[in-house]
């Protein structure tokens, strides 16, 4: 059977801006989701069900995109990752004192 010559269509994808700005809210957003469990360790003194290997997975995770996002230069990336290892970061201690 000869090739299709018909060029396939690619559907058209949400403008560039679009995108950011919903990644941009979505980060916020999650961090925003995050915080109740700060909270609830540092100022319950409660740390019960926090899995370290979970949140310490998180943090690593923060970090090397932290780098990447330094190395493509990209705010987008990089001002994320600083929220989430603070955030990571006082789950973890937090889990360590009261846990």
């Amino acid at each position: 059977m000869p090739p299709n010559p018909a060029t396939p269509r690619v559907p058209d994808l949400p403008p560039a801006g679009l995108i950011k700005r919903l990644l941009g809210s979505l980060s916020i957003f999650t961090m925003q989701m995050t915080i109740p469990q700060v909270v609830t360790i540092w100022v319950s003194h409660r740390a019960a069900g926090v899995s370290m290997l979970s949140w310490s997975a998180y943090l690593v995770s923060a970090v090397v995109w932290l780098g990447y996002g330094f190395q493509k230069a990209d705010k987008n990336i990089y001002l994320p990752c600083i929220g989430w290892i603070l955030l990571d970061s006082a789950v973890i201690i937090g889990a360590f004192v009261y846990g």
